[in-house]
């Protein structure tokens, strides 16, 4: 939604401002250079890139139009999770929670957070480092090394997205010269003509220019700093299972190991020690 209300401003301040300095609109509407800078753009970007990332920015790029999923209300569904699958270890033992995690979707505790659940890769990230607590064969600094490698892959595989759009964004201003240029070269050998016909043609070049740079820095370079946003928002739900899940295993128990989990998120999501409790007493009631 922010996105667009941007785009909104941007326009109406922009062409607005343009209209109001006794600026006509049409003038403006030249689908050729358009054309020009788009297309560059596009096929850069395909020369560039390979199916791998491009795949992955077509599909990140709605999510930029989205709110944000990590909300204080997702943090919490997340450490109350958190503190019902080590409670169940703390009582029944470790071996009590494996059907828990080799079947998530099925499973009474975990059927307990929709939104966690809803988020495949976060839930696949607990499982899977659950069932190496339960196998017994790695002490918390392996888990440790091996949890912070993985958080570095989804780092860099959540970054090619947002490469690719800034990217994109850079060259833009770029093809816009180029559009201008060829303008330019269109007026050269038009020069025979009216100069009120020649103005026209000048004014269609100097278009281009304009297009290129609102497009960078108006429309497109934005969008990457969303996605840079929403990855580092990923990534902070995976810090967070890990500094839980490392407390657990260094033998705090399971209030103390969320606490811990709760204070590694942002201010703004964090939720306090008191909602936090009151959260999980929720829990354990239904």
């Amino acid at each position: 939604m922010l996105v667009i209300i941007g785009y909104v401003v941007i326009c109406a301040c922009v062409f607005g401002g343009f209209v109001m300095s006794g600026g006509h609109m049409a003038a403006l509407f030249q689908p050729l250079e358009l054309l020009m800078i788009g297309g560059a753009a596009a096929g850069s970007m395909f020369v560039g890139n390979n199916g791998k990332a491009l795949k992955a920015t077509m599909k990140a790029l709605p999510t930029v139009f989205k709110g944000s999923a990590y909300t204080k209300e997702m943090y919490m569904e997340l450490m109350s999770l958190l503190f019902d699958v080590l409670s169940k270890v703390r009582k029944e033992g470790l071996m009590s929670i494996e059907g828990d995690i080799e079947s998530p979707e099925a499973s009474p505790l975990f059927s307990k957070y929709p939104l966690v659940l809803a988020d495949h890769h976060i839930v696949e990230f607990m499982a899977d480092y659950l069932r190496l607590m339960v196998s017994g064969n790695m002490d918390a600094f392996q888990i440790e090394n091996l949890m912070d490698n993985e958080i570095e892959t989804h780092h860099q595989e959540g970054h090619v997205p947002a490469h690719v759009i800034a990217k994109l964004g850079d060259g833009l201003p770029a093809f816009g010269i180029v559009a201008a240029v060829m303008g330019v070269v269109h007026t050269m050998e038009s020069v025979g003509i009216p100069p009120a016909e020649l103005g026209i043609l000048i004014a269609k070049a100097l278009v281009g220019t304009f297009l290129g740079i609102l497009l960078a820095y108006g429309f497109v370079s934005p969008l990457g700093s969303v996605l840079e946003q929403k990855l580092e928002e990923s990534t902070k739900m995976f810090q967070t299972v890990k500094v839980t899940l490392l407390a657990s295993l260094n033998g705090y128990a399971p209030a103390l190991a969320v606490e811990f989990g709760r204070k590694v998120l942002y201010s703004t999501e964090r939720p306090t020690f008191a909602e936090l409790e009151e959260h999980i007493k929720k829990s354990k009631s239904k």
